[in-house]
């Protein structure tokens, strides 16, 4: 019997992550790893399990994820869209809450280019009168 999973994909800045839902017990694998082994920070865990929290679906599902690019941050970000994103394809009643809470717009924020003639985006070399 086909097992029913839900899939999602979610990016922020340069991080990309393509989340499957399955229905379980609430274990979050990130790159086959436990996501608290995966990320040094407590705050990340608790960014990419905030779709489920607000959801209410906390325990109902386990989240698989394959992450690449980016840092720590950027990754946790992109897996709350994906899972997100997975969440509205299990369940089309939870677009208000999510919608409502921002999880479901990707964030645009990129960094920017660096520009000829400055040491970086904006900074500009420095000035000496004489």
């Amino acid at each position: 019997m086909a097992q029913v999973q839900y899939y999602g994909t979610g990016r922020r800045k340069k991080s990309t992550a393509r989340v499957r839902l399955v229905p379980g017990n609430g274990k979050v694998v990130v790159n086959g790893r436990e996501a608290q082994a995966y990320f040094p920070y407590d705050t990340q865990l608790l960014i990419l399990n905030q779709p489920l929290a607000i959801t209410e679906t906390q325990g109902t599902y386990d989240v698989l994820v394959n992450v690449h690019g980016g840092g720590f941050t950027g990754q946790a970000g992109a897996i709350r869209h994906g899972v997100a994103r997975a969440l509205l394809e299990a369940d089309p009643e939870y677009r208000a809450s999510l919608k409502r809470e921002g999880y479901l717009t990707r964030d645009s924020r990129m960094k920017e280019r660096k520009k000829y003639g400055l040491k970086g985006a904006r900074r500009a070399p420095q000035f000496s009168k004489r």
